[in-house]
């Protein structure tokens, strides 16, 4: 009988687990989890730099960008004007300050774009439900007559 490790069974289960969510997750829950990701890629690349693992920490740290850059052009600057402008400058400060931390392996610099990240999560997470019902039954009025 072979026994899969655990490192794999755990990255498969999270994979499986992550997927099942955006499946079904409305934008404002896929926002949440873009925040969540992207803090828990930093959370884990500053433990690989302080483990002097250097290629995972760069992964990590690349992937963190990614992230990142994903709520950069999820930005609707036209709707959200001067807000989103602050945002997109905010997101591209994270994600310069990310490579310098990958360059220069400071944690430092991964917990000041962490507590940068559970700011505007806090806020984010903060929307109150029926705000966020009330917009998605507008967009979903929206696409329809779109559709039609």
């Amino acid at each position: 009988m072979s026994y899969i490790p655990t490192q794999i069974a755990l990255q498969q289960y999270n994979q499986v687990r992550a997927d099942a969510g955006v499946a079904y997750a409305n934008p404002h829950k896929l926002i949440q989890m873009l925040f969540e990701g992207a803090l828990d890629k930093i959370a884990n690349a500053k433990g690989c730099m302080l483990r002097a693992e250097i290629a995972q920490k760069g992964a990590l740290i690349s992937d963190a960008i990614s992230i990142v850059e994903g709520l950069r052009v999820s930005l609707d600057k036209s709707a959200g004007g001067e807000l989103a402008q602050h945002l997109d400058n905010l997101y591209g400060y994270m994600e310069s300050r990310l490579l310098r931390a990958n360059y220069e392996n400071n944690p430092a610099l991964l917990d000041e774009v962490c507590g940068l990240l559970r700011e505007v999560k806090s806020a984010w997470d903060a929307i109150p439900d029926s705000i966020i019902q009330t917009s998605l039954a507008g967009q979903q009025l929206d696409q329809q007559a779109a559709a039609g």
